[in-house]
């Protein structure tokens, strides 16, 4: 059987899709497993990276890992509606 979640589409014989992104250049890299350790140890070299999100596809579940700190996302915020009033 095959999944198809948020665009994605997995063949029943993938057990995760792993897409990180390095922060600063933009690149994008996409890896696809079938063993869900082979998976589990890529998941946990990519915590150790500070200048890598990634997304995690499962037949599931979508989860998107940030090592940037939620705060750095909420000042961004403030200073789009900054903007936004003094426009």
């Amino acid at each position: 059987m095959d999944y198809k979640i948020g665009g994605w589409s997995l063949p029943s014989n993938i057990n995760c899709i792993i897409r990180e992104e390095h922060v600063l250049t933009g690149k994008i890299k996409e890896h696809v497993y079938q063993r869900a350790h082979a998976a589990s140890n890529k998941i946990k070299q990519l915590l150790e990276r500070d200048d890598t999100e990634f997304m995690v596809c499962t037949s599931e579940n979508i989860h998107y890992i940030s090592q940037i700190p939620l705060d750095d996302y909420e000042d961004d915020d403030d200073e789009r509606q900054d903007s936004e009033e003094t426009s």
